[in-house]
């Protein structure tokens, strides 16, 4: 992507068509032996050069959106593409990821993983490193769309509350003009997460800087805090807003996806001076990822993934906690249970789509870090997605796996559930068109 100044519209050509080439005879992806079969002769491509090291260290949170990280390393993935000795290690926050991710895995710490998608720009940037110091990172590839939650309180029940958060609106302010605080709970600064609740907080006319009290829980320890009375609401990736409804702690009001369909989530992160030293190792680790991603969006194997993952090693969570929402039935909480395939997990896609870094995305997370102050409103968004994004490298990786789905820069213009829009072309008629911001 050309550098260009903020005030430059930023051009993105627009996406291919999304062509299904990966296709099984009941037209449904199920693995990789899927993508094969579309292949002249079932051939897969050359396989890229030998990897320069044959391990890294990957760190992960227990979300179910790191299932690949877990799937590749469970089936040996990591080992069939030259790279035995990756080590896939749980990290206690996305504090502790941050933390960790600055120390490298030459320091006792990792040198990538599953992260939210802001933070390769917030890391790169400083803004959220100690000393302001930026972590020169690469967004590799988009780990899966869909699948957070909008979860409140059960005493707000039947206050109405649901995709449209304006019912607590007028609940709020009493409290506030009472002197009470309003702790609604987000996983990290700048993350998908605190975005999707100021969003849907704006959204119904309440203001997340000044209307309530935004504060940072662990994923793993939403459910115990709202139980103990410590949030109002939260919001987090699964299987946490599932366990909160089975608990009868709280309710789900919204999931991310009915906010904005087919949203990009997390990624897969790294350490640019480790990509960069150990190119060929990095492909290897996607093509393994990849190949997970391809596994993990397979209907039959949805059920195996949610034994998986709820092992003791990796997220230590019951599987009734796990397997309805990821195939798609989605248990709200207040007696309302509903089949959505459309707002499931997703982590392939038809042609890989879900997968590939679309660089316009990389754009909207930028442009709503400026909205609520955490990125300089002056920073240049072609620039800074033009040196984290390597979408160059996923294409290297497809391939390896034999695959050319032939995407570009720009998944075109996005549609949110209130009606706005964001144009990748030009994200400042965006940000004019916010009435609830906290620019700086």
């Amino acid at each position: 992507m050309p550098r260009q100044s903020e005030d430059q519209p930023m051009t993105l050509p627009n996406p291919p068509s999304r062509r299904a080439f990966l296709k099984t005879a009941a037209g449904t992806l199920a693995t990789v032996a899927a993508a094969r079969l579309a292949l002249p002769g079932g051939a897969w491509a050359a396989t890229p050069g030998t990897p320069e090291v044959t391990g890294a260290k990957l760190g992960y949170i227990a979300l179910t959106d790191s299932a690949p990280l877990v799937i590749a390393a469970e089936k040996g993935l990591f080992a069939k593409y030259g790279m035995p000795d990756v080590l896939v290690e749980k990290q206690a926050s996305w504090g502790a990821t941050r933390d960790n991710m600055a120390l490298g895995s030459g320091g006792g710490g990792i040198d990538g993983g599953h992260i939210l998608r802001p933070k390769v720009h917030l890391y790169s940037t400083g803004s959220v490193m100690q000393g302001g110091q930026g972590l020169p990172m690469y967004t590799l590839l988009n780990l899966n769309e869909d699948g957070q939650g909008l979860s409140v309180r059960q005493d707000y029940a039947d206050s109405g509350v649901g995709l449209d958060s304006a019912p607590l609106r007028e609940i709020f302010a009493a409290r506030r003009a009472a002197g009470q605080e309003i702790p609604v709970a987000m996983t990290f600064p700048g993350g998908t997460h605190d975005l999707w609740m100021r969003y849907w907080l704006a959204a119904g006319g309440i203001d997340p800087t000044t209307d309530v009290d935004l504060i940072v829980v662990p994923p793993p320890q939403m459910v115990a805090n709202m139980k103990v009375g410590n949030m109002e609401a939260f919001c987090v990736g699964e299987p946490w807003n599932e366990q909160l409804v089975n608990q009868r702690i709280g309710f789900t009001a919204a999931t991310t996806g009915e906010l904005w369909s087919r949203h990009p989530e997390k990624v897969l992160g790294m350490r640019a001076d480790w990509v960069d030293a150990n190119p060929n190792a990095t492909i290897a680790i996607m093509m393994a990822v990849m190949e997970a991603q391809i596994w993990c969006d397979a209907p039959e194997n949805k059920q195996e993934m949610a034994e998986i993952v709820g092992r003791r090693q990796w997220y230590n969570v019951p599987v009734a906690d796990i397997v309805g929402r990821i195939q798609g039935r989605i248990n709200y909480g207040r007696d309302r249970i509903e089949d959505r395939p459309d707002l499931a997990m997703k982590f392939w896609g038809e042609a890989g789509e879900t997968s590939y870094p679309w660089k316009s995305l990389d754009a909207w997370f930028i442009t709503e870090n400026k909205r609520w102050g955490y990125l300089p409103g002056d920073l240049d968004t072609a620039a800074l997605v033009d040196r984290t994004n390597r979408s160059d490298l996923w294409l290297a990786a497809a391939a390896g796996l034999g695959l050319n789905p032939g995407f570009g820069d720009s998944r075109g213009v996005e549609t949110f559930f209130d009606g706005a829009t964001f144009d990748p072309a030009d994200p400042g008629a965006y940000l004019d068109a916010q009435s609830i911001k906290a620019m700086v």
